[in-house]
Order: structure tokens, then sequence, then C-alpha cells
């Protein structure tokens, strides 16, 4: 039976404290998601979250998965009411997608407390949900909720409700650790136990772990030992409390040390790639001791490790670092990490094999960025106006230059902020002052600069700012503190990001901007000129 790797980044790893995505960022993150190989997606739960309503209805059109189906999320009908009638399974059909996963009680307690129904009629809420949404032609997955510790309290109704969601036509049905307090031993002892009493082949279960033991990852990969041929897991671990398995230390673990190819061939070094574009995307640092992914990951400081690394770099390195798309460090002289650009580079159409000058002009220009708190890993469009700057043949940097811009904040007497701006610049030989006022110092910042560049560029009348995030570095404290914009912007059928980084927020702002139009120009091949 094929291996199933389904992330729920989007719906479980949403429900992390201070975390909050868009509908453009959820979009972004099912793509990222896709780079990186996994099976299936599980978008959020339509109906019951408007966002989720949209993201679905917007993925019709906008989103291309080469590896990945797309995935619902929802219950089984109410107690009492007919499946048809249910509106919540509605929205299941209405999202359209392949695939629906519906989570059921498989815990006798939760059933007759937190359901308030009696354990008879939430097996005919299994069965008849599974048996209708097969019938509509959708793949099902039952997540069987709070299963180990249903199964022992009760094993005879945790298996029933395995057995009720398999013989109504389940793909799979799925032992969730809800509130993440098993340890691998008992994860292996619940699976055997359910096996042996149900004869359900091992192959048709699967395996969601909460973290609250800090053993997510290793109840998975018991899980798998145990015949599990279906695991889930969300991006850098994110989830409620103190969050799910981290996908990527699961698809790592199985493919590196278990042998099994559970991502399409050329996937897994996307790792470290998709992580930290996602925790930027969620605004969230990422974890530089997570292993594989995290920039300490592999590495190591001077003395012993560093003598026997110059021998062998695997006598201390547990894999290779590159098959994750990671870089071995040396700590007191950090490698240049010139064969990650050479492959984002390449991603991006950008020959920089052929060109070794302009290859370690980007790397040492990338590290000298990243030491002042720029971040690349989200914003690939900045990226690539670096490569192209320094490569021989590079258009002229900008498509204007700017001589000045003023930004004004007025508070009123009735109460009302009106932020306004000016800008000069210079474009194609002329020189252009605009103003404009936007509901803040940035939003005015950019009509302002639309203002202007509009009569010479009328394709900036199609793009909009679709996103924008500010995080304080860390390291950095106070009113003073250094600040790393990401600005997202959508236009002639495609979203790209841009960053900026200064301890004033309008001009990491202003950066993040200028890059912003600059490369929607290009893309949209308008000729450059000379800025001046």
């Amino acid at each position: 039976m094929t291996f199933q790797v389904y992330d729920t980044t989007l719906r479980d790893g949403a429900q992390r404290e201070g975390l909050t995505y868009s509908v453009v960022d959820k979009l972004a993150v099912a793509r990222l998601l896709d780079d990186l190989g996994v099976g299936f997606i599980e978008g959020g739960w339509p109906g019951a979250v408007p966002k989720d309503t949209e993201f679905f209805r917007r993925a019709r059109t906008e989103l291309e998965l080469r590896h990945a189906i797309l995935v619902a999320f929802g219950a089984t009908r109410k107690a009492g009411l007919a499946v048809e009638d249910d509106p919540q399974v509605r929205g299941l059909l209405d999202a359209r997608t392949p695939a629906v996963a519906l989570v059921a009680k498989a815990d006798l307690r939760h059933v007759e407390r937190a359901l308030r129904t009696t354990a008879e009629e939430n097996l005919a809420m299994i069965r008849d949900t599974v048996s209708y949404l097969v019938a509509q032609g959708r793949r099902v997955f039952v997540d069987g909720e709070h299963c180990y510790d249903g199964f022992r309290f009760d094993p005879g109704y945790t298996s029933a409700v395995a057995e009720t969601a398999l013989a109504a036509g389940a793909e799979r049905f799925v032992l969730c650790d809800t509130n993440g307090g098993m340890l691998p031993s008992q994860v292996t002892a619940v699976i055997e136990g359910l096996v042996v009493r149900t004869g359900i082949a091992p192959e048709r279960l699967g395996m969601h772990a909460q973290n609250d033991t800090a053993c997510a990852v290793a109840n998975t990969i018991a899980a798998v030992e145990a015949g599990v041929r279906h695991v889930q897991g969300t991006a850098n671990g994110y989830g409620e409390r103190p969050g799910n398995a981290d996908i990527f230390a699961i698809v790592a673990n199985l493919q590196l040390k278990l042998g099994m190819p559970v991502l399409p061939e050329g996937c897994l070094e996307q790792m470290v790639r998709v992580s930290h574009a996602i925790a930027e995307i969620a605004n969230i640092a990422p974890d530089t001791h997570q292993a594989y992914v995290g920039a300490a990951a592999f590495a190591h400081k001077a003395g012993l490790h560093a003598s026997a690394i110059k021998v062998d770099p695997l006598l201390y390195n547990h894999v290779e670092p590159a098959v994750v798309g990671n870089d071995m460090r040396i700590l007191v002289t950090e490698m240049a990490g010139r064969a990650s650009i050479e492959l984002k580079s390449r991603e991006l159409g950008l020959d920089l094999a052929g060109h070794p000058d302009a290859l370690s002009r980007v790397t040492g220009r990338v590290k000298e960025l990243e030491a002042d708190g720029w971040s690349f890993e989200a914003a690939d469009a900045s990226f690539e106006l670096l490569v192209r700057s320094e490569l021989p043949d590079a258009a002229p940097a900008r498509p204007f230059a700017l001589e000045s811009y003023r930004v004004i904040v007025e508070h009123r007497e009735d109460g009302a902020v009106v932020s306004e701006a000016t800008v000069k610049i210079r474009v194609r030989g002329e020189r252009v002052i605009a103003t404009a006022e936007g509901n803040g110092p940035v939003n005015a910042l950019d009509e302002a600069l639309r203002v202007g560049l509009t009569r010479h560029y009328p394709e900036l009348r199609e793009f909009e700012l679709a996103d924008y995030k500010v995080r304080i570095l860390e390291g950095s404290h106070g009113t003073g503190a250094v600040t790393r914009v990401l600005v997202e912007t959508a236009g002639a059928g495609r979203d790209w990001t841009t960053v900026g980084v200064h301890p004033n927020v309008v001009e990491a702002s202003w950066h993040a901007l200028v890059d912003a139009l600059t490369y929607g120009l290009d893309r949209a091949r308008v000729p450059g000129g000379t800025a001046a």
C-alpha cells in the first residue's frame, strides 16, 4: 500500500498561539509544501471558517499542485441530523477537493460527555458521513480523536470506531494522540493491540501526534515501525500547545534513517528552503536549533570537531547536510554556502554556475546582508534582483532613482490620523515630485511612489500590495530596534515577496517597496532605461 505523507500545517498548525495566516499566506504555504513533495495538504475547515472557504475557492484557480492533493477538513454529521442536511458536510462538498478528512470521536468518554450522544449514534454518524462522501466521489480519511487514550480506556469501543470508518469506505483510519500524552512504547502497544483485536492491516492506519511530551516525531516513527503507512505533521512542528510532529523531521528520518523513499526524488533537499520560507510567512523566527533544517543543525565549533571534520565531515555529521538543503558550518570560520545560492539561483532560472566570479560576489553579499538582519528565505523576488545585479549582462538596477522622500503623520483634532508622503525621483531623465495620502506611512509612501511612476510605467496599475509584515529582529530592543519588513505584491496573475531591513521601519519598508515595484516591472518586461 502506498505510503502517504499528509501535511496539516494550514489547519492544525494554524492553531499555534499568535499565528494567523491570510488567504494569500495559505496559498503561498501550500505551494511551498507542494515543492517539498508531500502527498496531501489539508487546507482548513470550509463552511466553519470563512477564510478557509475563501482559500478553497481561490485554490481551484490559483494553485497548480505538482505532487500534493488538496484536502478539506470537517467533522462527521451532527447527532440526530441527516447527513445530507448537515451544512458543514455540505461545506466539505462545496470545497470541491478530491479528498476529505473527518474528525470523529474515538474515546467513549468524549462521545458521552463532550458530544453528549450515545456510543451507537457516534458510530452511525461516522458510517453515514463516510459512506455519503465516498458516494459523492471523495477520498475520505477519518481522524480518530483521542484514539490512544480511548483504546486504553475501552479498547472494544475504539476498535469499533476504526472498523466502522474503514468498512464505510474510509481510505485510512488515523490514530490521533490528541492531547500528546503518549510515549513511543505506548504508541506501539496500542497499534499492535488494535491490529490484533480487529484484524485491520496496519497499512490502513495513520498517525497524528501532538508534542506535549516532546515525543511527537518519535511517536510517529514508532507508529511507522509498527506498520502504519500514513503520517501527519506540520511544518516546523507548528500547532496548538507545544505543537505537532514536525513534518520535516518525520520525512527526513523515514527517508534517511529507515530508507523509505517517502518524497519524490529531488524534494528532500528543498527542506531548509521550505522550512524557513514558511517561518517567514508565519512571521515566526526560524528555530536555529531545529533538527535537520535549523541554521545550527550542522554547526561545529573549532577544536576536536573541526579537526575531525577536516578529515571526514561525516565523522561528526549524522547525515550529509546537503541532502536536506542545509550547510555544515564551522562557527569560527563560517562556510560561504555557495552551493545553496547556486541551487536557489538555478531554481529562479539564473545560471551562476557559469559565472564563478558573480557567484562569489552574490555569496559574499548575501552573507553580509544576513549579518545585518536581512533574510531572503521568503523573499525570492529580492534575492533574484540581487543575483541579476551581479550577472555580466545585468540590466539597470532600478527603473527610477530616488532623490528624497518625506512622510508626515498628522493626528487631527477630530481624532483622525492621516499620513502623507512626498517622493522626489528621477525617471528616464525626468525629475518627478509626487504626493499622496494613505492610512499609514507605508501606504502613503507606496501610493506616492505609484503616482510618480505610473505615467512612465502604466503596468503599475495592475500591482497591488497584498500583505505587509514587520518583525523586530532578535538581539535588538525597544523603539530603536532593527526591523525586517516583508512586502507581498500581487499582479499579472502572480504574487511575489520582497524584503527590507533598517532601524527605521519606514526606510525598511521603502527598500521592500522599491524591490517589489522593480521586480514587478521586470517581470512585466518593461524597459528599465537609465534610472537617472
